[in-house]
């Protein structure tokens, strides 16, 4: 894998939503399928923790990877998981409840303003 990529594996949710606004990274929301209903980042890509193994596929092998989950708990399993893969991977610090509070948005499938559950 190339690339310029974060020297770090955990990053602020705010610059987690630069990141992804700007093209530099693939957001991965690994919460439950109710988490996300309720809510969740524009950009991101829904791979539930339990799925991550047998979709692996899916994931970019050339693009930096952020994952989230509610808290930053799960996403730092799965950040460690794919980090040992050698997927350009960092865990987004604090999760979606960081990412709301940085005044990021949160929305519901039909672009409606979600919450974070």
């Amino acid at each position: 894998m190339s690339g310029s990529y974060l020297s770090e594996d955990e990053v602020s949710a705010a610059r987690a939503h630069e990141l992804v606004e700007s093209g530099s990274a693939w957001l991965l929301d690994v919460r439950e399928a109710h988490e996300w209903e309720a809510g969740h980042a524009p950009a991101a890509h829904h791979i539930p923790l339990y799925e991550i193994e047998s979709r692996q596929h899916e994931l970019p092998e050339d693009q930096q990877i952020l994952v989230v989950c509610l808290s930053g708990g799960r996403s730092r399993l799965v950040t460690d998981a794919l980090n040992r893969a050698d997927y350009p991977t960092a865990n987004v610090a604090g999760g979606m409840f960081a990412w709301q509070a940085s005044g990021a948005p949160v929305v519901r499938d039909d672009g409606s303003p979600g919450a974070v559950a």
